[in-house]
């Protein structure tokens, strides 16, 4: 297990070596393990870089993010400038619904609300707008919206295990409760647990599986 002085050294070094990143900006303290970043950036996509970067060190428990975006003259844009570009850049990507998100955005802050299906279109649209100029910070609200079908789910896992030649999804039992899905029932093998597994997760609003699937 790592010192806090060790694990301060680590991250300083992931930091120094973050292309992202303009280390010599940014101060590192550690207290069992918790990682706190102080100091300022020039961007909204540095802090998210850093946050990531300490997050990437093996012994990081925790991280806390005490960074200031403090905008370069040139970086300055006013908040109907950084709406529009936000609203540009998403509707130019196939893998975001047309007008499933909203963007508010107040002091270079930029707030995305709405619902989605699945969980890569949430994070496409925070992709989207973090590195777009002016901005200082984004807030994540974007809901994933269940919307699980039980014979939709079965019929999944029957034609993955028919695709590979494997155990009739029959003997596999599915439960849901909201957008959880739990699995049950006796599988041959890893590769038919695998199977199983991933087809639950390839439906459209789940967000977790339990899995309690039985070889035999």
């Amino acid at each position: 297990m790592k010192t806090d002085k060790e694990l301060q050294d680590d991250v300083l070094a992931e930091l120094a070596w973050e292309s992202s990143v303009n280390a010599a900006h940014i101060g590192v303290e550690v207290d069992q393990g918790v990682v706190t970043l102080s100091g300022h950036v020039d961007t909204y996509a540095e802090k998210w870089g850093a946050e990531r970067a300490a997050k990437r060190v093996k012994g990081t428990r925790a991280v806390a993010i005490e960074l200031d975006v403090k905008l370069k003259s040139a970086q300055k844009r006013t908040d109907s400038d950084i709406a529009l570009s936000a609203l540009s850049a998403m509707q130019w990507l196939s893998t975001i619904p047309k007008d499933s998100i909203h963007t508010t955005v107040e002091n270079g802050m930029i707030t995305l609300s709405g619902d989605v299906v699945w969980n890569y279109e949430r994070d496409a649209a925070f992709a989207a707008v973090r590195n777009l100029a002016g901005v200082r910070g984004v807030i994540n609200q974007i809901l994933v919206k269940p919307r699980v079908n039980v014979t939709a789910i079965k019929g999944d896992i029957a034609a993955a295990l028919k695709r590979h030649a494997a155990l009739d999804a029959q003997q596999i039992k599915i439960s849901i409760d909201g957008d959880t899905v739990t699995l049950s029932g006796k599988v041959e093998s890893w590769s038919e647990k695998n199977l199983a597994i991933n087809a639950a997760w390839n439906s459209p609003g789940v967000r977790y599986v339990v899995d309690r699937l039985v070889m035999i």
